[in-house]
């Protein structure tokens, strides 16, 4: 054997690989456990679904909250880069508020913990995993208005708030009746503007 094999095969080495595959498996497992039953979740359905001891994922994240902060900073990251993307995919600055809207509530809206999280930001200030969001909410809000196409009187807050309560909203309704919280969001969105409603979305027929 050469060295370099005896290096890759090394107990150290091994070990080390071990724990990382340890520790991904967490962050999986705490992932869909934490988007179905949200920040109330037992750390233990976390280990048994990755298969891994209760020391074992205590020595990766000694908290519960380590491990919702890890796993929670990783959705966040990807919710707000499908929200940029969403944000800069038509020129049309109204376009892109609404678009921005939807994308936001269909893909993340079914987290529970993404969706509690995100909510803290306004009862507990100091809460700062929303706040890249709410920036692009806020250049959404500014080119909007530049172009005529939003109520002058809207605030960034007023559109973090109402993503806020819709995200609840669409967790409330079922999964095969989407039609119900796409009325809502038409509704609120046709609040937001001067112009004639649009229509609102209809049931779909099975």
């Amino acid at each position: 054997m050469t060295r370099a094999e005896h290096s890759a095969t090394s107990p150290k080495r091994v070990r080390r690989a071990d724990a990382e595959r340890n520790r991904a498996a967490i962050i999986e497992a705490a992932a869909g456990v934490l988007a179905e039953q949200g920040c109330t979740v037992d750390v233990r359905e976390i280990a048994q679904r990755s298969g891994v001891g209760m020391g074992t994922l205590y020595r990766h994240f000694p908290t519960k909250e380590d491990l919702l902060g890890t796993v929670l900073e990783r959705e966040f990251a990807t919710w707000t880069s499908e929200a940029r993307q969403a944000a800069t995919a038509t020129e049309d600055p109204r376009a892109a508020l609404e678009e921005f809207f939807e994308q936001a509530l269909v893909n993340q809206a079914h987290h529970r913990a993404v969706v509690e999280r995100y909510c803290e930001n306004w009862r507990h200030p100091a809460q700062t995993c929303g706040q890249p969001l709410v920036r692009i909410i806020d250049e959404l809000r500014e080119r909007a208005q530049r172009a005529g196409k939003l109520r002058p009187d809207i605030t960034t807050d007023d559109l973090a708030l109402l993503l806020a309560a819709l995200s609840q909203t669409v967790q409330m309704t079922p999964v095969d009746k989407p039609w119900l919280w796409r009325r809502q969001l038409r509704v609120c969105l046709d609040g937001l503007n001067c112009e004639h409603a649009a229509p609102l979305p209809v049931a779909e027929r099975h």
